[in-house]
């Protein structure tokens, strides 16, 4: 028999590993609505412009990776390969940087699209968790974003986690850098793609994963000597709030990460774990990116976690998450008469938020108790004629295995007493 397939490099979420990705959602996004964040959705495709403009027509994503379409009316979109750009769009054209509450902090989760080699920990369909906070310069809202990143991976129980840190400058004293930059850069061993680069955006050459140029590199610029004085004293309260909060970082003077819209902070969470595709998050500050796709100049910080790759962490680091039971009360009728009462005990104990389920077909008792134990339910209420002649049914815990008889007017109140 011949069936459809998910299309290669992307992947189905299916019970139980689904409840493990909907916990890590849960977990990021947590702090985040604990810390004025209001959440945001947006479509799952755009105007090509948007992403060539906002996040770098240098950058592997834009020439590369994207998957873009022809509309019927000749429009050209794309499937978003990120959020920020999308986010951002999102919060111009409503009008809410215009609301006189600065910054306007957002957060979302959705799935993404890049056309990328399939391996583990990289797919062409993934998903993450992303927060922004648009209109305000503060290092303390760089501060504070990589400190609830901090925080919900944490709660998660996961340690083997860094945070790299690193300042790109500002439009002050980056084109001084750049220039250096290029001027080093041409005189190295490269391909004619990567020489390219160097004339769209030379950073994104130190970015270059490739061992050979890496070597290259050794003695490139630093872009720390660069600095003006006030991206040093911004990214110095940067690294000073984060240790105040107790939060460890590394410094890397090369990280620029892979988007040409970030300015000063930038910073990624790596696991060691994960070999080859180490990075589980990352983001910074992209004071231009407004006026990149036609905005206002707003300030404006975030990041993007990665679910996928926080799940591959917690598996790394053997961490189970303690998920509660899908089912709670299982309940199993015998006959007709038993059927319909049991379905109406089920409605008042989902109603009373019990987590109960329903032995569904003309099952036997014996196909309805395996039922009963693949549900992973603690009880199972079993009522048969016998029972309704008596006014009771029968609660097995299934984890001890005793049973005993419940009144049927106790039944709900008994089960809820004894799950909460």
């Amino acid at each position: 028999m011949n069936t459809f397939q998910a299309p290669k490099g992307t992947y189905d979420l299916l019970p139980p590993d689904s409840a493990v990705y909907l916990a890590v959602r849960e977990a990021i996004s947590a702090p985040l609505r604990n810390s004025g964040y209001g959440y945001i959705e947006t479509p799952g495709f755009e105007n090509v412009e948007l992403f060539a403009r906002g996040v770098g027509e240098s950058t592997d994503i834009v020439t590369k990776e994207m998957y873009t379409l022809t509309t019927k009316g000749g429009s050209e979109l794309a499937l978003r390969p990120e959020g920020t750009a999308s986010v951002l769009r999102a919060a111009l054209e409503a009008n809410l940087h215009k609301a006189g509450n600065l910054p306007v902090k957002l957060w979302y989760s959705g799935s993404y699209y890049r056309y990328e080699r399939p391996q583990k920990g990289r797919y062409r369909h993934f998903s993450q968790v992303g927060a922004e906070a648009i209109g305000a310069e503060d290092p303390a809202l760089d501060a504070e974003l990589i400190i609830l990143a901090d925080q919900a991976y944490r709660s998660l129980g996961l340690t083997g986690f860094r945070i790299l840190l690193n300042s790109l400058g500002d439009k002050e004293c980056r084109p001084v850098y750049r220039e250096a930059l290029q001027t080093f850069l041409r005189d190295l061993d490269l391909d004619d793609e990567t020489r390219r680069r160097i004339e769209i955006n030379p950073l994104r050459v130190l970015d270059d994963k490739r061992r050979d140029v890496q070597r290259q590199l050794t003695d490139a610029p630093k872009l720390r000597d660069y600095l003006c004085d006030a991206c040093r004293v911004y990214h110095a309260e940067v690294r000073e709030l984060l240790t105040a909060a107790g939060v460890a970082y590394e410094d890397d003077e090369r990280l620029v990460r892979g988007l040409d819209y970030y300015t000063r902070t930038t910073f990624e969470f790596v696991h060691d774990g994960l070999g080859a595709q180490s990075a589980v998050g990352g983001g910074g500050r992209y004071d231009g990116l407004s006026e990149m796709i036609g905005g206002p100049e707003l300030p404006s910080v975030g990041w993007a976690l990665g679910v996928d790759r926080t799940v591959l962490a917690l598996e790394a680091e053997g961490i189970t998450l303690q998920l509660p039971p899908a089912t709670s009360v299982f309940a199993v009728p015998l006959g007709e008469e038993a059927r319909r009462l049991l379905f109406g005990v089920v409605t008042e104990l989902r109603r009373a938020g019990v987590a109960a389920d329903f032995s569904f077909g003309a099952k036997g008792l014996k196909g309805a108790m395996k039922n009963a134990n693949r549900s992973g339910a603690r009880f199972t209420v079993v009522l048969g004629e016998r029972d309704l002649a008596e006014g009771v049914a029968q609660v097995k815990d299934m984890e001890s295995g005793e049973q005993k008889p419940v009144p049927l007017a106790a039944l709900v109140a008994d089960l809820t007493a004894k799950l909460t």
